[in-house]
């Protein structure tokens, strides 16, 4: 495969495009804000986020290089085929069940990052272990984003697939210090008009390729390999559930998501735009779809792609960028390929930036310097943009498949962090104690069941285990729901024991080493309520969503147990009077 200094060029003219509505929303948007909340305005975007642009990037957060590229390889695959091409419903059905129990509640309670109400109601230090989770997650995305960027662009100018990884990790790397969430609202309106045209304009020279067989045939007929359309047999039924539950519930924790929720004007506009995306994502996956059925009905050895086909070469994980090369004429095939890469490009900054979003505002601000100046604060954003852009191109470079690490990046999250949400936000009651026994009670589970993609061997064999190719064990038992389950009730459970045994009397106060029951007036629970109250924060950010209804601090939250003591308190009433 020779050099194609065409599809170069029209990588470059993509990538300056993007690049230059980057810095056209920056500039147009510098001066947003006042000059002491810079910090959030890069973080929420002033919240005055419309409802087009919204749909527009919220859609964008997960139509990236993993969701194309992934769902494209899940339909190719042998034995997997659309069956198995479970993202674009189950993120779809993660984005309305956000919109319908968690984007009004967030909203509204003017919340800067997802690990906010963590922190407030749970303290600071389990909103520190909430916070590994949570990274962890945005890694693995924005890992997937870069392995399918890197796969692209290898084959448009047939360079090694690692450096073009780490190339592209820089260059969206440095896009991301642009500015904030403005520049990457306006980036994914420009990408995702790149990926609905660029790939709609190639499904149909594609599927009108001399070598691809008619995509209805191949669909339940074994004609170039198994058919497309997959299948779940008896035995994968639990292990399809598992993963299907897992995106669809392990898609709403996301800062990623609720970024863009909590940058809406208002919590209605946060709850519409999260439906609007959910159509989005399924629309934008119907391209992705069909080059996935096309690859899997193309004789390649008919193709200038030559013998043998790409699962044979382990490229699977390119098929979309390899269909569109080999089956397009040359100038839609650049167009193509260079729009996807501009497009999964744009995508990488959202997860940078929520990342260190989250690092900077709850990690560096409200844990260790709550009197740190703005200034500070965005440099801090910025310095953690380059080593979370650094783990993320590590992790790409490591994983083998990019529909892999879309269930490692929501494993994390899916059993610690989504049942922590749950309880934080709807259960009454809960407190330190049980958060941290869920919280590992959760991981043990987890840890111990394996994973193939990690090469870790699991410690409980459940029941239908068995080993892959490299001798490693894969559950078919639902052993992820099971942990997440395990978490939630361990939370509860554990929370109100801990409560009655102090409140009765059981234990002495002096054992509440947390200061999750008894200390009232402890320090830990003043840094809670400076979470609300420092001057640091600006106090518009707990008004309601409309300014004529007045709301007192204690009627905010959800869990108003563990707010009561806000209300008896001399200092926070007259800080309040302030």
């Amino acid at each position: 495969m020779a050099f194609h200094v065409e599809g170069l060029v029209a990588i470059i003219v993509f990538y300056l495009a993007i690049l230059a509505v980057g810095i056209w929303a920056a500039w147009k948007t510098k001066n947003t804000g006042s000059e002491g909340d810079r910090s959030e305005a890069i973080i929420v975007g002033g919240r005055d986020i419309g409802l087009l642009v919204g749909g527009f990037t919220m859609t964008a957060t997960w139509v990236g290089g993993g969701y194309i590229n992934g769902t494209a390889e899940a339909v190719y695959v042998p034995g997997y085929g659309l069956a198995w091409a479970q993202a674009p419903i189950g993120y779809s059905l993660s984005l309305v069940l956000g919109g319908l129990f968690f984007a009004k509640p967030m909203r509204s309670k003017g919340y800067v990052t997802m690990l906010d109400p963590f922190q407030q109601i749970y303290g600071k230090r389990m909103g520190g272990l909430l916070f590994i989770p949570a990274l962890m997650g945005e890694m693995f995305w924005a890992a997937a984003i870069f392995s399918a960027l890197g796969a692209t662009i290898s084959v448009i100018i047939d360079i090694n697939v690692n450096i073009s990884v780490i190339i592209s990790a820089l260059i969206a790397t440095m896009y991301t210090l642009v500015g904030g969430l403005y520049s990457v609202a306006y980036t994914d309106v420009v990408q995702l008009f790149c990926i609905f045209l660029g790939l709609w304009i190639s499904v149909p020279f594609a599927m009108s390729h001399p070598a691809v067989t008619d995509i209805g045939i191949t669909a339940v007929h074994p004609v170039h390999q198994a058919p497309w359309l997959g299948s779940v047999s008896s035995l994968d039924i639990y292990t399809w559930l598992d993963n299907f539950l897992l995106l669809t519930l392990g898609g709403i924790p996301w800062q990623a998501y609720f970024q863009r929720v909590l940058s809406s004007s208002s919590a209605t506009y946060a709850q519409v735009l999260s439906f609007l995306a959910a159509f989005g994502c399924l629309v934008m996956a119907l391209p992705a779809v069909l080059i996935g059925a096309i690859g899997a009905s193309t004789a390649w050895n008919e193709t200038a792609y030559g013998f043998p086909d790409p699962m044979t070469k382990k490229e699977a994980d390119m098929i979309l960028p390899i269909v569109l090369q080999y089956l397009c004429p040359v100038y839609i095939s650049f167009f193509g390929l260079g729009a996807v890469s501009a497009a999964v490009m744009s995508s990488a900054d959202s997860s940078i930036l929520s990342a260190s979003s989250m690092f900077a505002r709850n990690i560096y601000q409200l844990s260790f310097r709550q009197n740190a100046s703005d200034r500070e604060i965005v440099w801090v954003m910025r310095i953690t943009v380059f080593l979370f852009g650094a783990a993320a191109t590590a992790m790409a470079l490591l994983a083998s498949s990019v529909y892999g690490l879309w269930y490692l990046s929501s494993d994390l999250v899916y059993i610690i962090i989504f049942p922590q949400l749950l309880c934080v936000l709807f259960i009454k009651g809960t407190n330190t104690y049980g958060a941290i026994a869920g919280y590992l009670f959760g991981l043990v589970l987890r840890i111990t069941g394996g994973e193939p993609y990690l090469y870790l061997q699991p410690l409980i064999y459940y029941p239908g285990c068995y080993p892959d190719e490299n001798n490693i064990y894969t559950q078919r038992f639902p052993f992820k729901t099971l942990a997440m389950l395990t978490s939630f009730f361990t939370n509860i459970i554990v929370s109100y024991l801990a409560k009655y045994l102090f409140e009765s009397g059981t234990l002495p106060p002096k054992l509440d080493f947390l200061d999750a029951v008894v200390a009232r007036y402890s320090r830990e629970h003043m840094d809670k309520a400076t979470l609300v109250k420092s001057d640091n924060i600006v106090l518009n950010e707990l008004a309601p969503v409309n300014p004529r209804h007045s709301l007192t601090l204690s009627s905010t939250f959800t869990n108003k147990e563990a707010f009561n003591y806000v209300d008896s308190s001399p200092e926070l009433s007259n800080t309040e009077d302030n």
